[in-house]
C-alpha cells in the first residue's frame, strides 16, 4: 500500500512536470518510463538490485546511469531516476509508470479493456465490438483481446472497473447454482 502511495505521488508530480511542457513531451515522457520499466521487467536482478538495502545509493545510480545510457531517455526522465536513487525509490519504478499511463490514458480519453473468447475474432468483429463501446462510453476504447477455450462461448469483457462475463461458463455455472437451490 505504501508502494502504491510513492508511486502515485511521483507518477503525479512527473505528468504535471510534462503537462506544462505539451502533449509531445506528456507522450515522450510516457514512453520513455515504458521502454525503462520493459528492461526492468526483462531482468529482475536489475529490480532486486534496487530494492536491496544493503548495496549504496552511489552504486544503484551506477547501474541507473548505465542503463540509461542504452535505452536514451530525455534528460528529464535520466533526472527523475535519478532523483529516484538519490530517495531510494527505484524499486517503484515499474508502480509509476502503470500510474503515469492511466493518468495519460486518462487525459486523451482513452478506456482500455480486455476481451476474452473461446476462439479467436476476425478483424471486422473486434473493429465492431470497438466501435460499439466508443459509441456507448464516448471515449475511445483499446482492447486487449485473449483467447481461453475454458469458457466454452461467449465473451468476458473488462473495461475499466466493470466486467461484463456473457460466457457459456458462466451460464452453465449460474443455472448450476440454480438446480443446488432448487429453483
Amino acid at each position: 500500500m505504501i508502494g502504491n502511495i510513492v508511486a502515485r505521488r511521483y507518477a503525479r508530480a512527473l505528468f504535471a512536470l510534462a503537462q506544462k511542457q505539451g502533449d509531445k513531451e506528456l507522450n515522450a515522457y510516457g514512453d520513455d518510463l515504458a521502454k525503462i520499466v520493459d528492461v526492468l521487467e526483462g531482468s529482475p536482478e536489475l529490480i532486486r538490485i534496487f530494492r536491496n538495502p544493503v548495496i549504496s545509493v552511489s552504486e544503484k545510480k551506477a547501474v541507473v546511469a548505465q542503463l540509461l545510457n542504452k535505452l536514451k531517455p530525455s534528460k528529464t526522465i535520466a533526472n527523475f531516476c535519478h532523483l529516484l536513487a538519490d530517495k531510494s525509490r527505484l524499486d517503484h519504478l515499474t508502480e509509476i509508470q502503470v500510474y503515469y499511463a492511466r493518468l495519460l490514458d486518462e487525459h486523451q480519453g482513452v478506456v482500455r479493456g480486455e476481451i476474452v473468447t473461446a476462439i479467436k475474432l476476425a478483424d471486422n468483429l473486434k473493429q465492431e465490438i470497438v466501435g460499439k463501446l466508443e459509441k456507448q462510453s464516448g471515449l475511445q476504447v483499446t482492447l486487449d483481446y485473449k483467447v481461453d477455450p475454458d469458457i466454452v462461448g461467449g465473451l468476458v469483457l473488462k473495461v475499466g472497473d466493470k466486467v461484463l462475463d456473457a460466457s457459456i461458463r458462466a451460464q452453465l455455472q449460474i443455472l448450476k447454482e440454480n438446480i443446488k437451490r432448487g429453483e
